[in-house]
Order: structure tokens, then sequence, then C-alpha cells
């Protein structure tokens, strides 16, 4: 517990930065931005091989940390590493349906039923990764209503999707389909900052 409390009081400072605000432009969803959602996300639809490289930020309101990222997702099963180079330490979740892993805690590594439950447990996060592995490809996560809005370049800016609020601040339009570079999800008191600097799909 010792190593997350040093890792929050090192990091504060960034994510403060990180949160600070931003106009976003967001517009009702027309037929034309709904449309072409519907067909990115069809696109989307069987991409569950890939590895994100970049920065995460985490926040519980009172306490918050960030790093860099690596996420491998390899169908089900997902490969996260969090590095913190102030401290040089690290933290590993792996795992999948059939259970969760953390690693690089003072202790031990831990195992649970699943990653949400390992990281409110070991960190105090409340972190929707279910719900993440869509919104990181700007897709809604299918089984909840969610609400749209978008920017003048027809691609989403917000959704609001099982009390969760997620604006995409920035694309890569140039890939097709155009994936997310900045995704901000929050439900108060917590908050995701998500900076992305590479994809790789496989």
């Amino acid at each position: 517990m010792k190593s997350s409390l040093r890792f929050f009081a090192a990091f504060a400072p960034l994510l403060l930065a990180a949160c600070a605000p931003r106009q976003v432009i967001r517009n009702p969803g027309d037929a034309v931005s709904l449309a072409q959602q519907a067909e990115r996300e069809q696109q989307l639809a069987n991409t569950d091989h890939w590895t994100l490289q970049g920065k995460l930020g985490l926040s519980n309101g009172k306490k918050a940390g960030s790093g860099a990222l690596t996420w491998i997702q390899n169908g089900d099963h997902y490969d996260f590493t969090l590095s913190m180079p102030i401290t040089g330490e690290s933290f590993r979740l792996t795992g999948g349906p059939d259970g969760a892993l953390l690693e690089g805690l003072q202790g031990g590594p831990l195992r649970g039923p699943n990653a949400e439950a390992l990281m409110r447990q070991a960190l105090g996060w409340d972190v929707p990764l279910d719900e993440l592995r869509a919104w990181v490809l700007g897709v809604r996560m299918q089984g909840a209503n969610a609400e749209l809005s978008f920017g003048d370049d027809k691609l989403p800016s917000l959704l609001q999707q099982d009390g969760w609020a997620v604006s995409y601040r920035a694309w890569d339009a140039t890939r097709q389909p155009p994936l997310p570079k900045k995704v901000f999800a929050d439900k108060p008191p917590y908050s995701v900052r998500l900076s992305i600097g590479s994809w790789t799909m496989q």
C-alpha cells in the first residue's frame, strides 16, 4: 500500500495538468453523424487483437496518479502495464474471463475474480475496464443505452453510457476507420485520462 501512496503523491500534479478544462465542440447526433458512427462500429466490431501505448491518469477524487501505459488486448484476455518513471515502480494487470492478477504491489501479487474488483481493493480506483475496451476504440459498449454528441468532423465528441461521460478530445483521422487519441472518462468522483501515442492492430 505504501508504494501506491507514493505513486499517487508523485503523479498528482501531472494528472491535474491533464484535467485542465478545455472547450470541446459537441453537436447533437444528426442522421449523417449517426450513420457514420454505425459504420465505424460495424468496421470495428471484430477488433479484439491490438496493442495501445500511451499515458494514463487516474483519480478517485482524493488521490491521483499517472504513468506510461501499454495495453495489449488478445481476444477476451488483457495485459496492462503501467510504469511510473519517477519512482521506477510499475503495475501489471493481466487476466480474462477466468480471473485477474495484479502485480507490482508491496506485499506481493493479488488475484481476484475480475480486474475492476482488484483495482478497487488495491488502489481505490473504480475503473470500468470492460466498458473502456469499447470506449477506447470510440464505440458504444453493447447492451447499455448510450447518448452521443459529435464534433464538426462528424466523429464522437461525447459518449454518455452506464453513468460515465466519455469525452473524445482528439482523433487519428489518418486511420480508417479513425481511432481516438485522447479519451477522458468521468463518473464523479472517479476520472480516467488516456492519451494514446500509438495503435498496433493485429
